[in-house]
């Protein structure tokens, strides 16, 4: 009874917060449709039914985060550290090849949430929709997992060696510059937002957790100053992902235009007589 009552009590107060935090969009929204517009809104039942829906699918969402994906995320990143590090002792420094695991896990679980990311999902086949199938929504998603996947495996990295974010972060936004005037002017926009909506749902609670609890587990690293970071990873990364996929694809499509360009014509059997 009392894990009963403590789970309501933190529910309804968990809705309330979210009450607040909703409460301006609200505002905002029937300011415009009064003030401005001066209509009733259509459909007013379905409109306070969804936004019923929406506190509390927000407030089960973050009853989640807090019970559920953030533990087992720190509590993994602990387990494979020890699982990978063994009975090092204390003084014996960080060795970044002793972590293999941890860089296993982190590029495993960043491919798994970026495929089942909803706006990914939603990019994907409105992309796929608007460019008439030229663009596959699924070689889209599995482009951007495979960059969630290196940036977040990368990024773990850093986090056990202690290396400055600002390095990594500089040289993944130079090699996007320059990706960016070799690649077809059609899919930059696209790999753009595939950066921003790669890092919502799923995929922020997971990451954010293992950083953390990977930060917490390494000799010598702090959760507040090494922990955070991996989203900026995993941000990144896709849009490198993307425009080399753009990239490569047009290269294998064009290969065998320029064979054909580069075979000699054979010459008539009339031009060969004397």
């Amino acid at each position: 009874m009392n894990a009963a009552a403590d789970f309501a009590m933190g529910f309804l107060g968990t809705v309330a917060d979210t009450v607040v935090d909703v409460a301006p969009i609200v505002a905002i929204l029937v300011t415009f449709q009064v003030v401005v517009l001066r209509q009733r809104p259509p459909n007013l039942a379905g409109i306070v039914t969804g936004f019923v829906c929406v506190l509390l699918g927000l407030a089960l969402f973050l009853i989640g985060l807090e019970q559920a994906l953030f533990p087992i995320g720190e509590t993994m990143a602990r387990q494979l550290t020890e699982a990978s590090v063994g009975d090092a002792s204390p003084g014996a420094g960080v060795d970044w090849r002793d972590y293999a695991l941890v860089y296993a896990f982190a590029a495993a679980i960043g491919f798994a949430t970026t495929v089942a990311e909803p706006p990914l999902i939603a990019v994907a086949l409105k992309a796929e929709q608007v460019s008439g199938g030229s663009v596959n929504a699924w070689g889209l998603r599995i482009a951007v997992a495979i960059g969630v996947s290196a940036g977040v495996s990368l990024g773990c990295f850093r986090i056990v060696t202690g290396t400055p974010l600002p390095w990594y972060i500089i040289a993944a936004y130079v090699v996007v510059i320059v990706q960016t005037f070799r690649a077809s002017k059609t899919i930059i926009p696209l790999a753009y937002d595939c950066g921003g909506v790669t890092t919502s749902t799923v995929t922020v609670p997971v990451v954010a957790a293992l950083g953390l609890g990977l930060a917490a587990s390494v000799p010598g690293r702090s959760p507040l100053i090494d922990g955070f970071g991996l989203i900026a990873f995993a941000s990144v990364f896709p849009i490198m992902s993307v425009l080399g996929y753009a990239m490569v694809a047009n290269w294998v499509r064009d290969r065998p235009i320029m064979r054909r360009r580069q075979r000699r014509p054979r010459m008539p059997k009339e031009d060969l007589k004397p």
